[in-house]
């Protein structure tokens, strides 16, 4: 991990590109620079690990990151993927107890850049910018309706559905347009896609199997290129 210094040109602020701070003024911004602390990360380190108690939010500002969990019989559970621009780790910092944390958050990419904030300087900050907090809210209650639809999913969808549903969101956040079609790269094993699918590395080899002998897909590596995305929503709504 290298750290960097804390001073960033106001156009490359991190925090004016994320919906954590959508309302808050460049002047705002600011205020926070001198409080903020950079890190970068080659490819499979940690940004912070399960049952850590630091008190730190992180805000991705170049690579992506996963978020996983390991139960007691040391199994482990790939629980989402995060964009550049998205918060990082927040739970402990607005838990009164403050932590321990419940993933660790890795580095899919080299070169994985965070900038990170501690617990008091940001509460510092919302003392003086409450309408920022109102901001946090709406960022937090939808990642909670994410997480509850995610449930839901796993309850009254079958597994091709919820694969099409998988490759639609990854398709909306890391597409890439090519002459044949959507190119996602997703950077996944097949178990890590599995997991996030929630079903096992058969089932869902499978359906993709399936997705790709209609035509919809085709498997590149650790990407896959999509030809029909309509009939993946369709798939999905099933």
């Amino acid at each position: 991990m290298a750290e960097k210094p804390n001073a960033m040109p106001e156009e490359e602020n991190v925090l004016l590109h994320t919906a954590l701070f959508k309302q808050v003024s460049p002047e705002q911004a600011e205020e926070l620079i001198p409080h903020l602390n950079q890190a970068v990360y080659d490819k499979g380190e940690a940004i912070f690990e399960q049952g850590g108690t630091d008190h730190r939010m992180y805000l991705l500002e170049h690579g992506r990151v996963k978020l996983v969990r390991e139960s007691n019989d040391h199994r482990i559970q790939l629980l989402s993927i995060h964009a550049p621009g998205e918060v990082l780790g927040e739970i402990p910092v607005f838990d009164p107890t403050g932590g321990p944390r419940t993933a660790s958050a890795l580095a899919m990419n080299h070169g994985t850049r965070v900038v990170w904030l501690e617990h008091d300087a940001l509460f510092h900050w919302l003392d003086q910018h409450p309408r920022v907090a109102i901001d946090m809210l709406q960022v937090m209650a939808g990642r909670m309706r994410s997480n509850n639809e995610h449930i839901s999913d796993l309850v009254f969808m079958d597994v091709p559905a919820r694969l099409a549903k998988t490759l639609i969101n990854l398709a909306s956040r890391f597409g890439e347009p090519v002459e044949e079609g959507l190119k996602v790269p997703h950077d996944l094993t097949q178990e890590e896609m599995a997991q996030l699918v929630g079903s096992s590395r058969e089932t869902v080899n499978k359906a993709l199997m399936d997705f790709a002998n209609r035509g919809w897909i085709a498997r590149e590596g650790r990407s896959i290129i999509i030809y029909q995305p309509g009939m993946l929503i369709r798939r999905s709504r099933r």
